[in-house]
């Protein structure tokens, strides 16, 4: 069996093995989506490119449907991993996919019946909601494949794995790219299909991205296999990983679901706004990608740590991915801040002018959020590797529900300061939840969860 990343001496040197592969595999990630965004904003109309907003939620969510059961399995791989029980790891794996296409099926069927109504019901209107809708029909077929995805590079990540869904994330980025762009401008024997290019380029991507970490986890991969015999639906088993997955995922999802109330905030502004808010999330999304690989590296070294009984070295690896993160993400916020307007730029065509007048401002106000979205994503994959994944979820609600969606409307339409003051409430919202991830790390009840 492969050693735990546990073993490798130090603090600095395990996280900074775990933290590379998530890295470039999320920077990948963004380049599917910066590609989507800039064929939206180059070659076709402000339409699409206010449809590509309401795309991006979609699709993050369909992303994170299955979170439910990566969460749990990540923690509970680890937590065995790090304890040196690889039989343990395996029924986990096992059970994970068991439930995972419990899920898929469900997520499936709703999805083939609610997906023409999606855009309508987050205020999008017109000639860009009848584009979101020809996407999500493209994409909800792929749901099944998405879990594949999902759960399958989750278990490996638990068990130190990070290569697998960096190769995989290639792999997906060069289909996705590759179909897209031959399909929008008629490359060779490809016919020109305009916007159907794009979501026909997210589908094939998505099915690799199903395929390739299912059948290494066929195959044997990283001390983890998927074996018939181990498929038959362990309840007690299933009923662990759900007791940690289920608040976990319901987090997740909960975020997801008031990010599409936020993003209904925001649809009911002008197109020129709805398009810039695109934009700048496009571009805030690439500063995002440090933190969200320090919180996988975080949620992995804290569930192998515990699972060795080592608590001062898990809380250690805590804090040495908040430094290393916090100073990442500074740096990046001074991107942000002072290279607004050529980054914005990149994605838009000249015609674009009104989205190009709003959409660096944007920039700048959440570049001062950058230092607490650090924290907070690598406080939240802590706790999440630990299994104490209630508080976050709880935190979730108080950022959201409590602050951030009462104070965009109020300051966007109440107020009448349009897409910047839904912005100033993102970031008081990232800034309260900070603090209160930080409180619940520190009161160090996540070292006595049992998993």
């Amino acid at each position: 069996m492969p050693a735990a990343i546990t073993d490798t001496p130090g603090t600095l040197r395990p996280l900074l093995r775990l933290v590379w592969p998530v890295l470039i595999e999320q920077v990948l990630v963004m380049l599917v989506g910066f590609s989507d965004t800039i064929l939206a904003g180059h070659y076709l109309t402000p339409a699409h490119l206010a449809a590509m907003t309401v795309i991006q939620y979609a699709l993050w969510m369909f992303t994170n449907l299955f979170a439910i059961v990566s969460i749990g399995a990540v923690a509970m791989t680890a937590r065995f991993v790090g304890a040196g029980d690889w039989p343990a790891a395996n029924r986990v794996t096992n059970q994970s996919f068991v439930l995972g296409a419990v899920l898929a099926l469900v997520f499936l069927t709703c999805g083939l019946l609610w997906s023409n109504h999606l855009a309508g019901a987050l205020l999008l209107e017109g000639e860009s909601a009848a584009l979101a809708t020809r996407y999500l029909r493209f994409i909800v077929p792929m749901l099944p494949l998405m879990m594949l995805e999902s759960v399958g590079i989750g278990c490996l990540r638990g068990a130190g794995d990070m290569v697998t869904g960096l190769v995989t994330m290639v792999l997906v980025n060069v289909i996705n790219i590759t179909v897209a762009w031959s399909l929008l401008a008629g490359v060779g024997p490809f016919p020109e299909m305009g916007w159907d290019s794009l979501p026909i380029g997210a589908a094939c991507g998505h099915a690799a991205g199903g395929l390739i970490p299912f059948a290494l986890l066929l195959a044997g991969r990283f001390g983890l296999r998927v074996r018939l015999s181990l498929l038959w639906p362990n309840l007690d088993l299933m009923r662990r990983i759900l007791r940690i997955g289920l608040p976990g995922g319901i987090d997740v999802l909960s975020m997801v679901g008031c990010q599409l109330a936020f993003i209904a905030i925001i649809n009911k502004l002008g197109t020129d706004e709805v398009a810039a808010h695109g934009v700048a999330i496009r571009i805030e999304s690439l500063a995002y990608l440090p933190g969200y690989a320090f919180q996988v590296a975080a949620a992995t070294l804290v569930g192998q740590y515990l699972g060795a009984g080592d608590h001062r070295q898990a809380a250690r690896s805590v804090l040495t991915a908040c430094a290393t993160s916090g100073s990442l993400l500074t740096l990046a916020g001074l991107v942000l801040f002072f290279a607004a307007n050529p980054l914005v730029h990149l994605f838009l065509s000249p015609e674009q002018s009104g989205v190009a007048a709003i959409a660096p401002s944007l920039l700048r106000i959440v570049s001062f959020a950058m230092l607490p979205l650090a924290l907070l994503q690598v406080l939240t994959g802590a706790l999440r590797g630990a299994g104490d994944t209630r508080w976050p979820l709880a935190f979730t609600f108080i950022g959201f529900v409590g602050l951030r969606l009462p104070t965009a409307y109020l300051l966007a339409h109440v107020w009448g300061w349009g897409i910047r003051g839904a912005w100033y409430a993102l970031v008081s919202d990232i800034m309260l939840r900070c603090l209160l991830i930080a409180y619940r790390f520190l009161h160090g009840g996540w070292k006595r969860i049992q998993v």
